[in-house]
């Protein structure tokens, strides 16, 4: 069973309910614990606690450098909601008449279309002394303006400094007169399944709230994300605490929460957060550039099933499969084949097929590495230069002042080359040419216009496209040329038609 089929996972941050829970647990020796004043956390505490947990000191010391993050931001809703709608005749798909309806907002077109504000809230948490505030990139996302409110009560105007959407992180950052409380990021590798973990954050948007558990699972993927390793914990944890600080025992920061499973919208005891060594590389990297470059290899993988394994007389199913090998990509360079067994990158194993694309995203481009395979059961070493990881999708832009500097307008989508390994993927009819649909943002203009995974775009404002890069450069243009909107020509299945995609609204 699809496991989008069998749970819902819920991005937690809040808008407007409230809810409250009250939870126990058993008895624990209670180890000593760390500040969240103006220096990095230490030791303080050497009194021995028996009975059950309190975890009060820990609040009282860290909960000074944990934010709640309140944003304002728009998004489309259509013109004619709640309105009566007038019946009209149907049109064929891209006709001059759907057009029209759709350019003068009628029913069934994306033209009716208005921006709505909107409130919502998350959390945070202060890293530095002058400000930097770690949160998830969908606590920000659309946002046109955000606000930080520290444990005191006292309000700040926060910068958007960079933001990574596949790995759900963001970084904020805020001016004061003085030294901030800040906690520190833990290494999130010793953190062992049974141990306590605590969380601090803005359940519901009602401000700093304390909530216990033990650490369930590690190495969770919920299919959110290519990079997905999640720690799993059942601490109380609801919409609102996105964004905010898992707190292992020693007061330090070994996971950033950032969704749950809930068929209620509520808690169930389930929850994930983004591990603090996942989040280090990240944070580093949108300090200082605002954005994310990573390693790319340039492969299509599969996991091992053990009839995999026994028809290529494999003794066990570790590793990734090579499915398909992009042209003039670091692999096709270095000499990977369709049907290599990877299982080594630049030393560190591959025990999962899942584990390559986080050890090839972590190796700076332009670096040898060791890629160790199995060619028809035989160890090989590959000397292979790692590359960048292209940048092909157009995702929604951050509306208003706090957009970044990437002139990109953004759409949602992202882009892939029409190889003939995508062409069987997605179906693609052999004579379709132009650029394949990969992956289409929930929520974002090319969701609200339609577009789906596995489509092919074969002209951007009329002019024929051939490459990612093709569709980025006139999207580009229309934006230049201060249009609301850009116009593709999709098709799937033989069928063609024009599609309007709206930019986001800046």
């Amino acid at each position: 069973m699809n496991i989008r089929s069998k749970f819902r996972f819920k991005r937690l941050a809040a808008v407007s309910a409230v809810v409250f829970a009250l939870s126990s647990a058993g008895l624990y020796v209670l180890p000593h614990y760390a500040t969240a004043a103006t220096s990095p956390a230490e030791v303080t505490d050497n009194t021995i606690h028996y009975g059950p947990p309190s975890f009060a000191d820990l609040a009282q010391k860290v909960s000074p450098a944990v934010v709640s993050v309140i944003i304002t931001g728009t998004t489309d809703v259509p013109a004619q909601m709640g309105v009566p709608q007038l019946q009209v005749p149907q049109f064929p798909p891209g006709s001059p008449f759907e057009q029209f309806f759709k350019q003068f907002g009628m029913p069934g077109g994306a033209g009716g279309d208005v921006q709505r504000e909107f409130h919502a809230a998350g959390s945070g948490f202060i890293i530095s002394k002058d400000g930097y505030i770690v949160t998830n990139n969908h606590v920000v996302d659309h946002a046109t303006d955000i606000q930080v409110i520290m444990d005191d009560g006292t309000h700040f105007d926060a910068q958007l400094k960079g933001r990574d959407p596949k790995t759900d992180l963001a970084l904020l950052k805020i001016k004061a007169d003085k030294p901030l409380p800040y906690v520190q990021l833990g290494n999130s590798e010793k953190a062992r399944v049974g141990e306590w973990v605590v969380a601090v954050g803005n359940p519901f948007g009602l401000g700093g709230s304390v909530t216990a558990g033990i650490i369930s699972a590690r190495g969770r993927d919920i299919h959110s994300g290519p990079f997905d390793n999640f720690i799993q914990v059942d601490a109380p944890i609801n919409k609102g605490n996105s964004g905010g600080p898992l707190f292992d025992e020693q007061g330090q920061v070994i996971g950033i929460n950032t969704a749950i499973y809930s068929p209620s919208g509520g808690n169930v005891g389930i929850a994930f957060a983004i591990p603090s060594n996942t989040a280090k590389t990240i944070i580093a990297q949108l300090e200082t550039s605002g954005k994310v470059v990573r390693g790319w290899l340039g492969v299509q993988i599969q996991p091992i099933t053990a009839d995999i394994a026994d028809s290529l007389g494999l003794d066990n199913t570790h590793g990734a499969l090579v499915a398909a090998v992009e042209p003039d990509s670091p692999a096709a360079k270095g000499g990977v084949k369709v049907g290599d067994v990877i299982v080594s990158m630049d030393g560190k194993q591959v025990n999962e097929f899942k584990d390559l694309p986080r050890l090839v995203a972590d190796i700076h481009s332009g670096t040898e590495a060791k890629v160790k395979v199995l060619r028809q059961g035989k160890p090989e070493t590959l000397n292979i230069e790692i590359g960048t990881m292209p940048d092909n999708g157009v995702q929604v832009a951050l509306a208003g002042k706090q957009s970044n500097n990437d002139s990109t307008p953004r759409l949602g989508v992202y882009l892939a080359q029409l190889t003939p390994e995508a062409r069987q993927r997605f179906n693609v009819d052999k004579n379709a040419e132009g650029v394949l649909v990969a992956g289409v943002q929930p929520g974002s203009p090319a969701d609200d216009a339609g577009l789906q995974p596995g489509e092919v775009i074969s002209m951007v404002n009329q002019q024929p496209v051939k490459s990612p890069e093709d569709v980025i450069s006139k999207v580009k243009q229309a934006a230049s040329e201060k249009k609301s909107s850009v116009l593709l020509m999709v098709e799937k299945d033989g069928m063609q038609q024009f599609v309007a995609v709206k930019f986001a609204k800046a």
